[in-house]
């Protein structure tokens, strides 16, 4: 099934409608103002890539959105999930503020709690109350940028977790309280 046939059979259009919270902008983000926000991905599990706008104008559009998610979605279980529109806003600041037009490289979006839960028997430092569960959280890198760099760029624009992982060469991103760590 492609992005298009998705969003036509599971009504993701009218989640829109029923999801108000997350498709309001927040006022409380200090943005730069552009004419329009797109991301340029890639999910390096799937290979599936997105070049969208999701914010236009002072709205943020549900198509650009329905790409994004899907995109982010949990590759194992086939599920998506809305994500935090602050987590977008961040990551589009974050590539902004490194002048990069490069693809962002999705390491993982949204988890399913069975994924989360399979993920934690099989791999070190993933949590039990994982924000990816929630949408709010998604690890990444930029091709040709250090992760070190993009560490630092990172912490520069989030006001949630940003955490280094080195050995896995990784930055990751959530809209939880303000920390950092380096593994």
């Amino acid at each position: 099934m492609n992005r298009r046939q998705f969003i036509k059979h599971t009504g993701l259009i009218s989640l829109g409608m029923s999801c108000t919270p997350l498709f309001a902008a927040n006022s409380s983000l200090i943005l730069p103002s552009p004419e329009a926000r797109s991301l340029k991905l890639k999910n390096l599990h799937t290979g599936e890539k997105v070049n969208t706008t999701y914010w236009e104008k002072g709205e943020y559009l549900v198509d650009g959105l329905a790409e994004i998610y899907f995109l982010m979605r949990d590759h194992r279980a086939n599920q998506v999930a809305a994500m935090d529109l602050t987590l977008l806003d961040e990551l589009h600041r974050i590539q902004q503020t490194l002048e990069v037009e490069k693809e962002i490289y999705l390491v993982s979006g949204y988890r399913s709690p069975e994924t989360n839960k399979d993920l934690r028997k099989n791999t070190e430092g993933v949590a039990k109350h994982s924000f990816h569960m929630q949408g709010r959280a998604l690890d990444f890198r930029i091709p040709g940028v250090s992760n070190k760099y993009l560490h630092k760029a990172t912490l520069a624009v989030s006001d949630g977790g940003v955490g280094y992982y080195r050995q896995s060469g990784f930055i990751h991103l959530d809209t939880g309280r303000q920390r950092s760590w380096i593994r």
